[in-house]
């Protein structure tokens, strides 16, 4: 009973600590474990845990590369069930990739099936393909089972796997790897895996690989390889600073040739396109510039592509350079990607670093060399293993009816073999035995091991015969000589450094420069930056008839029309623009909210019907209106006004805008908005207010502004408006400049224009009230 109470009053333990101790100790076992048990790759085999288990499990499965393939579902199942307790889309996510051509340079999984393809498409399900392992993938096995690394408990503890593949080349670097960690990531590009052989066997020679020069590894790794292809325009400098630091960018394009297609007409071909870009993807994004119109050169893409790549292109002109059409296109598409690398890898499988070219190559060179000795170690503990049983053959030979008469009437024939003292038997003396080594008799205080006589319990009788015996002999011989070979490279590093160049060498001759699919891909040019290409090189010059209504409703009629030509608007509507252009010209829109946007001749909508409505091709607010529309001319300058009566002077350069949301010129506060935009072509300023009164006063009292809200033109008197509130008297109407020598012109009701040159009256300083206008101005107070 006291007992109950005692469990009933025991109360859960409770631990008190900062908040910020808590979360920190439980955030920081989070990033180390997805640092070092998901994210990063280790340096020496070049692999995640998740494909390092893939490979371990199919190789478990038996799957080689000369043997039949099993279902994908299957091994994601293994994986997930003995190794890696994750979700099996994951799994199967990551094996799929290990088996696409356009991913990986060297395919570590034989897919059979639907493995996805460069266009984007995602892999079939996990029961539909099969897979099996590579000779790549074997050959990153190699030594499993010889105890060449350590191996450690799987995740329940009931099998193990190895903590690192021997890996017989440097997969890091030759099939690249990339992956997000807490605070860090990695990105390495596939390279050549005979540029690297190279690399290492010189590194491997050097006696102190801190002699060993930088730039002669570089040179040897002329950079990345990708399974893709494409042509690498990075400028050399900057290929070495970014092995020389492990971060960095490499620039690359598509690999294009022209086909002549007769009558003077051509198409541009793409065959390759950069690493990772889906075919798809591209596609759409060219459509896109076209449609938009960003490259006016281009008028067409087509996908011909079916195993190999072929992206059509075709110029607008035949007269276009395909030269200049290709630039554009790098610059306004994926025809032209940037690749980065941040080789930020596990070195020894426990430190995270971002190493250089010469540290990647020194890690795996210095893990090849662990795998070695182990390797080697273990093949002398198995030769010592063998020659002891030898030894023991020998003996029975030498005493086989000592041997024969003790199995035979001994009742421990064990026992009575280990005891028996073999040194005072008399052996045979026959000819064929007097070249035996005494060093192959047991010493005759020892007698027998029990691993000896076990092996001749085990013999079988057939083995008894004259040639068997001179078969032991013989493999006694050659394993002496093997153990010799092994305890000389164990103890000399030269010996060491020879036999791994050797290996390297196979693994050049396998998979290198001479092997199927070993050539190098990605190839080298020198390209410097794309220049800005004038429109007038990208647009055929064509005139056309701008025309834009009062709604807002623009069009480019083909030709220079006639100005006072009848146009068609919608019901409501009528015109307000009419001007001649060519498809080449910028046309500026100055906007009453003070912001000017920037129209194409090429791309405004043809003239057949009613053209389309501003708004749509240039974010215009629906409570602003279109105060101007005017052709761009370098190096004019325009005079801007508010209704507040303020105003400037701004370069037309500094107006035009990059994109449809448009630029801000000109400021204001209140209900104020820009009511006039003129093209500045005299030395004096003339404007008029709403209250009828003209002033005008010199240019040069203006001031030359990007951007601003300007100062005073005119001065206006505030007035009680309908409900008591204070309002402008006036407030500016128009503005306009003149030569004060030729004088100050305006259009007339009837059409006409008037000059009048007897202005000088009305000139006074700026910012004044001004005065009436002269006789015959305009009631409607416009100058135009």
């Amino acid at each position: 009973m006291s007992s109950d109470n005692d469990d009933r009053n025991i109360q859960p333990e409770t631990v008190a600590e900062p908040l910020s101790r808590a979360i920190g100790e439980r955030y920081l076992t989070y990033a180390l474990s997805t640092i070092m048990h998901r994210a990063l790759p280790d340096a020496r085999d070049g692999l995640k845990p998740v494909h390092r288990r893939i490979l371990y499990a199919m190789r478990e499965l038996k799957l080689s590369s000369t043997g039949g393939f099993r279902k994908s579902a299957k091994i994601s199942g293994d994986v997930m069930g003995n190794y890696h307790p994750h979700g099996d889309a994951a799994i199967y996510d990551a094996m799929a990739r290990l088996a696409q051509d356009f991913n990986v340079r060297y395919p570590l999984v034989d897919g059979q099936g639907n493995f996805g393809n460069i266009d984007g498409d995602n892999p079939a399900a996990s029961r539909y393909t099969e897979a099996r392992l590579t000779a790549a993938a074997e050959a990153l096995m190699e030594g499993l089972a010889e105890n060449a690394v350590d191996f450690r408990p799987n995740y329940d503890g009931t099998l193990e796997e190895p903590i690192v593949l021997p890996a017989a080349f440097p997969n890091l670097l030759a099939n690249g790897a990339s992956g997000i960690a807490v605070g860090m990531a990695t990105n390495i590009p596939p390279h050549n895996l005979d540029e690297l052989v190279e690399a290492c066997i010189h590194l491997a020679k050097a006696k102190n690989s801190e002699l060993v020069r930088d730039d002669t590894l570089i040179e040897m790794v002329k950079g990345p390889d990708f399974p893709t292809g494409g042509v690498m325009v990075e400028p050399q400098e900057a290929i070495r600073e970014a092995y020389l630091t492990g971060r960095g960018s490499f620039r690359t394009r598509a690999r294009w040739a022209v086909e002549d297609q007769g009558r003077g007409t051509w198409t541009i071909v793409v065959t390759e396109i950069p690493y990772q870009v889906q075919k798809s993807k591209l596609i759409e994004r060219l459509a896109e510039v076209i449609q938009t119109k960003k490259v006016p050169l281009l008028a067409d893409v087509r996908d011909e592509s079916a195993d190999d790549i072929r992206i059509v292109l075709e110029p607008r002109s035949k007269n276009v350079d395909p030269e200049m059409l290709m630039g554009m296109l790098f610059r306004n598409s994926d025809l032209e990607t940037r690749f980065s690398l941040n080789m930020n890898v596990l070195i020894d499988g426990r430190v995270p670093k971002v190493c250089s070219l010469k540290e990647v190559l020194r890690a795996f060179l210095d893990h090849r060399r662990d795998v070695l000795i182990r390797r080697s170690k273990h093949r002398m503990d198995k030769i010592d293993h063998r020659l002891e049983v030898l030894e023991g053959f020998i003996t029975a030979f030498l005493n086989l009816d000592r041997v024969i008469d003790i199995i035979r009437y001994d009742a421990d024939p064990k026992a009575a073999l280990m005891a028996e003292d073999w040194g005072r038997k008399q052996a045979r003396a026959t000819s064929e035995h007097d070249y035996v080594s005494p060093m192959a008799l047991p010493h005759s205080e020892d007698g027998l091991s029990e691993v000896q006589v076990e092996a001749i319990l085990n013999m079988r009788l057939r083995s008894l015969r004259k040639l068997e015996e001179m078969e032991l002999l013989k493999e006694q011989d050659a394993l002496m000589r093997e153990r010799a070979e092994l305890d000389d490279l164990l103890n000399d590093d030269g010996l060491q450094w020879k036999k791994i160049a050797g290996e390297l060498r196979e693994m050049q001759k396998q998979f290198g420069k001479d092997a199927a699919g070993g050539a190098r891909r990605t190839t080298f040019a020198e390209a410097g930056e794309v220049e800005e290409v004038p429109l007038e090189a990208m647009i055929e010059r064509e005139p056309i008839t701008v025309i834009c209504s009062k709604m807002g409703w623009i069009r480019a009629m083909k030709g220079h029309q006639p100005l006072d030509a009848e146009v068609k608007f919608k019901d409501g509507d009528e015109g307000r623009f009419v001007f001649h252009a060519e498809t080449t010209d910028k046309i500026l829109l100055a906007g009453s909210n003070g912001r000017f946007y920037t129209l194409l001749g090429a791309n405004l909508p043809g003239g057949r019907g009613m053209g389309e409505p501003v708004r749509l091709i240039v974010d215009l607010p629906n409570e602003a209106d279109v105060t101007t529309l005017i052709i761009h001319r370098p190096g004019e300058k325009f005079v801007v006004a508010s209704s507040d009566g303020n105003g400037f002077v701004v370069p037309a350069d500094e107006v035009v805008a990059q994109t449809r949301a448009g630029k801000q010129v000109m400021n204001f506060g209140g209900e104020a908005r820009m009511i006039a935009c003129r093209k500045v072509t005299g030395d004096h300023v003339a404007v008029i207010s709403r209250n009828r009164k003209f002033l005008a006063f010199p240019l040069m009292d203006l001031p030359e502004m990007g951007r601003g809200k300007g100062v005073r033109l005119q001065k206006y008197n505030m007035a009680r408006g309908r409900q008591g509130v204070l309002e402008l008297d006036g407030g500016l109407s128009d503005i306009t400049t003149f030569t004060l020598a030729e004088g100050l012109s305006w259009t007339m009701p009837n059409g006409n224009t008037r000059t009048e040159t007897g202005i000088a009256d009305w000139i006074a300083r700026r910012a004044g009230v001004g005065k009436s206008p002269p006789h015959g101005f305009p009631r409607d107070n416009r100058f135009t």
